[in-house]
């Protein structure tokens, strides 16, 4: 009995692997279980770009399983909005501090320019700082206290948001998430 429940186990961890979705023209769309990645295949929405190790069984056959899969028809997908929250802001700056670029001690969001100053909460004005930073930085803009960014915060794409919010789980998905 165990030895059954350990394979169903097994099972259906396989079919909760994730897989990388990308468009007709090749552009990585999302990530999806490996369930849903051979149930577009086997209905002939989408083709199998590349095998992960490992196949899945049914009664009367086998499939390969997946690791990128690509649709076949074009799919028109609209902008995505990255919810704006610390988590987010720390996450796409790598918990770095983007003053001083260390990774020692608690990190806070920083605005480059102080609300006092009219700075907005936009991707493009908050960053990752390390608590002395902050600090030194006060209310004040970074070129008045000595400090200088060490690259501009940008509104994460899709691209980046699979790489470093989903995570890259397979090497075969870098040449589609432009890794190599």
């Amino acid at each position: 009995m165990t030895a059954v429940l350990s394979d169903l186990r097994k099972g259906i961890a396989v079919l909760n692997r994730r897989v990388l979705l990308l468009n007709q023209n090749y552009e990585p769309l999302s990530v999806c279980s490996a369930r849903r990645a051979i149930v577009l295949v086997f209905l002939g929405k989408a083709q199998m770009v590349e095998e992960a190790d490992g196949v899945v069984r049914s009664v009367s056959s086998t499939f390969p399983l997946p690791s990128v899969v690509r649709l076949d028809l074009y799919v028109r997908v609209p902008p995505r909005h990255l919810l704006l929250s610390k988590r987010n802001i720390l996450k796409r700056d790598g918990h770095r501090c983007q003053y001083c670029g260390t990774m020692e001690g608690p990190m806070t969001v920083d605005h480059v320019v102080p609300k006092t100053m009219r700075g907005k909460d936009t991707w493009e004005n908050l960053v990752c700082a390390c608590a002395r930073c902050n600090n030194r930085k006060d209310q004040h803009a970074p070129e008045q206290v000595g400090l200088k960014l060490r690259r501009m915060p940008r509104r994460p794409n899709t691209i980046t948001f699979i790489r470093h919010f989903i995570g890259v789980s397979d090497h075969r998905w870098k040449p589609y998430l432009f890794m190599e």
